[in-house]
């Protein structure tokens, strides 16, 4: 537990919400298959931990953020948490089509009590939120797709945050053939061979559909 406050820089009521959480993902995993069953058997590493990394990305002017493909929550929910004791003028919108899950989220929401996240079932072509300050996404699509996606939610200030795993180099050269962004890569605190692109100024390329 200390190793987890010190390193993220959160509260023990901040711990204990996400272990609420945790508890949480282990029960509606029996009726429901939010996340792999391998997986789970490391969940607080696998899904908590490497969500929870990304949180020193978001700049601190920051007011909104849109997730992708939620899920059962990672990276958005676990960056709400965090966000509820950190950054509490910051606004989450998690995007998740998928009925049974944005009842668990929903769900998480109830159970830890913050107010500071909208969850929305829908696919992510029929949403309409103005230009937001970031975007997360993780283990949704191919870069490609993402900046698809991404790109009608975003100004040039917009910082995208996409987790990544060893085959990253190919998304981003493959993405590059249609659109033109400027990429930093971090690593990953949870993966040796995964990766953190940092991305903005998605445009893109002339005549391409």
């Amino acid at each position: 537990m200390k190793k987890f406050m010190d390193t993220y820089n959160v509260s023990r009521e901040t711990f204990e919400r996400l272990k609420t959480y945790e508890a949480s993902l282990h029960e509606w995993q029996k009726k429901f298959n939010l996340v792999s069953n391998t997986s789970l058997e490391d969940a607080w590493n696998r899904h908590f931990q490497d969500s929870a990394q990304l949180f020193k990305f978001i700049p601190k002017s920051a007011k909104n953020i849109v997730d992708f493909g939620s899920g059962a929550g990672f990276p958005g929910m676990v960056l709400a948490i965090m966000a509820a004791e950190k950054t509490p003028y910051l606004n989450f919108f998690l995007i998740e089509s998928i009925l049974k899950k944005t009842l668990y989220l929903n769900e998480v929401k109830k159970l830890t009590g913050i107010d500071n996240v909208e969850i929305i079932n829908d696919r992510i072509e029929n949403i309409k939120i103005p230009s937001v300050d970031v975007i997360t996404s993780r283990a949704m699509c191919s870069l490609k797709e993402l900046l698809s996606y991404a790109a009608k939610f975003s100004s040039k200030k917009t910082l995208c945050i996409f987790p990544k795993g060893k085959k990253f180099q190919e998304e981003i050269a493959e993405a590059k053939k249609s659109w033109n962004f400027n990429c930093e890569i971090m690593p990953s605190e949870q993966s040796d061979e995964g990766v953190i692109l940092l991305i903005t100024d998605i445009k893109k390329h002339k005549g391409v559909k």
